[in-house]
């Protein structure tokens, strides 16, 4: 028999790897007690959040400490904290869906992401036992919140470039640290900040847990910020802040480790975020071209409005499907590294780096899905949207930051690539073998035999695009070799292929899972909107493999690449028109989200 190690795909292993519907996890798949959490999630936005926004962006004093301090009565700062430490101790799915659903909450939202992500998980993750039982309780509870100091005026994306600085005192008790941070979330009521400084003249960053009461800490006031106003954003100067040694997180030097791993949870938290930030907004545009009426009929009726409600549909599915298709392919990775014998904290940090790839990818199309649905939030409302008085406004400048946060979207696709280059040298992901294979299938006769299963024409369509991705990337890396890396627009083109069709594989995968569960007549609208999205992704893989080939070859051998990119982005004519109208009328006639 084999052992869950064996069976488990590995991250990344997507773009040469199919896979069977059966195997991943879909949001219909949530047990009753996820259910309820997320229903306590839901509840507490509509009575705590909703109603407050205004004064929530007003930066009312206290207000954000005392809304945190009740989502911490709840547990929901808890939820994914272990149950010695007061918290629930959920699997990392299961946080997900909280992050999901509060994603929602607007200024809210980011301040509890950044208290119960990037402020606890360093110290839960990376903690000696001593700070874990010190910290980690009060911090589930909302006792003490929770800030992480990484950004400098002239480090922001090279984040390792700080020039932040620890030294020893000459008692040897404790780290005077001295410098400046800034774009802190949290900064201006956070009890405890996660701080990244660079020992004496040390090449990398050590992490330190500094405690505000620890004196030498002065900020600067609010950041006026284009949206997520209600976010407490400070600049934060450090000047001889006395830091206990015992209060070094995790080893000398290993605050850049520390940071990357952190910032693989946030990004796939993000992407989930946008989920339910942007259903929120479907919902309202719904609500909204129902009441409106022009020309005697509600804007509804009209061909182009329902055609920006399918859409948006139609990309918040694909998103979804794809963040809980990684959410539980990391807790599975985690439950195979336990079954190995790995320490439990070592295996959830190996099993969320494990799927890097993933988690950048959720970040840049949740956040990208999610400023396009906001933007056309504001078109259905017209100048209602336009409006501070309409929640559309509130909605479109919140956004925005999203492709910002967690590193750049620019960052996270080169990231998206180097990744999985480097895996491929170290032995860990075989990309060479499937990239010869399809370079050799160039000179061959096509096969046009098609099995005779469900959803074959969709899976032949992802195999096909899956070639063109190991085709650009495979010829890119032949032809450029070592200067490769520096060819970013070339990059992003091979980032964008990857990522697309990693969506559009979850979107076809949940509908397939949905079909076998449920019968196709009651999920049509769900087929629908994979279809829309797996038709889309066929052109944008096209466009992302032109454009890089043109980059980079020539002549004869352009030529036959160009007629390989057209062979595998061949597909037979879809009426998206007609799919886009099936799904708008089940969201019109339900008023609002109903898939």
């Amino acid at each position: 028999m084999e052992t869950k190690n064996e069976t488990t795909i590995k991250g990344g292993e997507f773009i040469i790897k199919e896979t069977p519907a059966t195997d991943i996890f879909i949001p219909e798949d949530f047990d009753e007690e996820q259910i309820m959490i997320r229903q306590t999630c839901q509840d507490f936005l509509e009575t705590a959040i909703f109603p407050n926004l205004d004064r929530i962006d007003a930066q009312e004093e206290g207000l954000m400490q005392n809304l945190l301090d009740k989502a911490g009565e709840l547990g929901l700062l808890g939820v994914s904290v272990p149950e010695q430490y007061g918290g629930f101790g959920k699997n990392f799915n299961t946080s997900m869906l909280v992050a999901d659903v509060i994603g929602a909450g607007h200024s809210f939202a980011v301040a509890f992401s950044a208290h119960t992500g990037i402020g606890t998980l360093p110290i839960l993750y990376y903690g000696d036992a001593v700070q874990k039982e010190k910290y980690i309780p009060r911090l589930a509870t909302g006792q003490w919140k929770a800030a992480y100091c990484l950004t400098e005026p002239n480090a922001g994306s090279d984040a390792n470039s700080g020039r932040t600085r620890a030294t020893l005192n000459a008692e040897g008790t404790h780290y005077l640290l001295n410098g400046q941070k800034m774009w802190i979330t949290n900064g201006g009521f956070a009890d405890v900040f996660i701080v990244f400084a660079k020992i004496d003249e040390d090449k990398n960053h050590t992490a330190f847990i500094v405690e505000r009461g620890f004196g030498g800490i002065t900020m600067n006031p609010e950041e006026h910020k284009l949206g997520i106003k209600g976010s407490s954003t400070r600049q934060v100067f450090f000047n001889d802040c006395p830091v206990p040694v015992e209060n070094m997180l995790s080893e000398r030097g290993n605050g850049f480790k520390i940071a990357v791993n952190i910032l693989n949870v946030g990004r796939i938290k993000l992407g989930a975020a946008t989920i339910g930030s942007s259903r929120r907004v479907i919902n309202q545009a719904i609500n909204y071209a129902n009441e409106r009426v022009q020309f005697g009929l509600p804007i509804s009726k009209f061909g182009a409005i329902r055609h920006k409600l399918a859409e948006m549909a139609a990309r918040n599915f694909a998103v979804e499907s794809a963040a809980y298709r990684a959410g539980q392919h990391i807790d599975e990775a985690y439950e195979a590294l336990i079954a190995d014998g790995m320490d439990g904290v070592e295996a959830k940090l190996k099993a969320t780096e494990q799927f890097a790839v993933e988690c950048a990818i959720l970040k840049v199309w949740g956040s990208e899905m999610l400023d396009y649905v906001v933007d056309e939030g504001v078109q259905i409302y017209g100048g209602m949207g336009y409006s501070a008085d309409a929640p559309m406004e509130r909605a479109y400048r919140d956004s925005r930051i999203n492709r910002i946060f967690e590193g750049t979207n620019e960052v996270n696709r080169l990231l998206i690539v180097d990744m999985l280059l480097k895996r491929a040298l170290k032995g860990e992901l075989d990309l060479l073998g499937p990239a010869q294979a399809v370079a050799a299938e160039l000179l061959a006769i096509p096969d046009l035999t098609e099995a005779e299963t469900s959803f074959a024409y969709e899976k032949r369509i992802l195999a096909n695009l899956k070639k063109t991705g190991l085709l650009v990337a495979g010829a890119a890396v032949q032809k450029l070799m070592m200067t490769l890396q520096k060819e970013q627009e070339i990059l992003m083109n091979i980032a964008d292929i990857i990522g697309s069709i990693y969506l559009a594989e979850s979107a076809l995968l949940r509908a397939e899972k949905l079909v076998n569960q449920k019968g196709e007549e009651a999920v049509l609208g769900q087929l629908d909107m994979a279809r829309i999205y797996l038709h889309a992704t066929i052109d944008k893989v096209f466009l992302a493999g032109k454009d890089a080939l043109n980059a980079f070859a020539e002549g004869d051998e352009l030529k036959m690449m160009l007629m390989g990119l057209k062979r595998f982005t061949k597909a037979e004519p879809y009426n998206a028109k007609d799919a886009r109208q099936r799904v708008a009328n089940q969201l019109i006639d339900a008023n609002g989200w109903c898939f």
